[in-house]
């Protein structure tokens, strides 16, 4: 039922774009406007698109855009879903079992979460080297079918370290302010208690956030490499660093920084060879 339904959508987007992408980009908070950066082929609204959930998230914008980013031909969400919107994993990580058969290679995942690393200040942005999955569901729960990756996938190599490294040079070229960091993903959508970041904190988690690792999970099942970039939204450690946050501060800090990611995001597409031409 699920790789019928892939198929469906894939059909779908390609009788509306000659682009095949070979980038797939998830935008989080924040961070929509890196679709001012492409050349556009397609805009597709998620409601318009079959088998697709709907974002219901303050600053998502709800749809699909293919076109190009740097040379490359990429296919990009404006807006993510997420576990605490009701969605079942499944219909989270939809869009990257979509992407991977529409020809992605690659996949860049972008977040905005609360630091835990007392080093680690609102703005920055943090280069995902690993994660802590505490979220209550797996999107690879239940049947495995073959078509879409194996029983059971090493997630050993999750995050693609030559395109980190590459990242982390550019930020350095650029005096971007960037680390590396270990990710963890809770269910949400509450913030967390100062208690629970404390345990974040001392489990080795730098960055707590309630997105990403579903799709990062499905994406090492479909064979893909994987770039996560995240911006600090807010200082959660030291417990008395913690101050009062919003969705709206959320929002602030996110797209004070999007400039940063997304001059980040454009040079790392650049030094790709360009596609082939056919």
């Amino acid at each position: 039922m699920l790789y019928n339904s892939i198929q469906e959508t894939v059909t779908y987007i390609r009788r509306h774009t000659k682009i095949r992408p070979k980038y797939g980009i998830i935008l989080g908070t924040g961070l929509g406007n890196l679709v001012d950066d492409m050349e556009i082929d397609a805009e597709l609204p998620y409601l318009e698109i079959p088998h697709f959930p709907v974002s219901t998230v303050q600053s998502h914008k709800g749809k699909l855009v293919l076109g190009t980013l740097s040379g490359q031909p990429v296919v990009a969400m404006a807006g993510r879903f997420h576990y605490y919107e009701g969605y079942s994993m499944q219909q989270v990580t939809f869009p990257v079992r979509v992407m991977r058969f529409l020809g992605v290679e690659k996949l860049i995942i972008s977040n905005a979460a609360g630091s835990t690393n007392a080093d680690f200040e609102a703005g920055d942005l943090v280069v995902v080297r690993d994660h802590i999955n505490l979220q209550p569901e797996n999107p690879l729960r239940g049947d495995n079918d073959e078509r879409l990756g194996p029983r059971f996938p090493d997630l050993l190599h999750a995050y693609d370290r030559e395109l980190a490294d590459r990242a982390l040079a550019i930020a350095r070229k650029e005096g971007i302010r960037a680390h590396t960091g270990v990710y963890v993903a809770l269910q949400g959508p509450n913030l967390e208690t100062p208690a629970e970041y404390e345990f974040v904190h001392r489990s080795g988690g730098d960055l707590v956030g309630m997105s990403t690792v579903p799709e990062v999970i499905v994406a090492c099942h479909s064979g893909l490499r994987v770039f996560v970039i995240s911006v600090i939204s807010n200082k959660c450690y030291p417990l008395e660093a913690i101050r009062p946050t919003t969705v709206e501060d959320v929002i602030s800090v996110a797209q004070a920084a999007e400039p940063k990611m997304r001059t980040i995001v454009r040079q790392l597409l650049a030094a790709e060879e360009p596609p082939v031409s056919r």
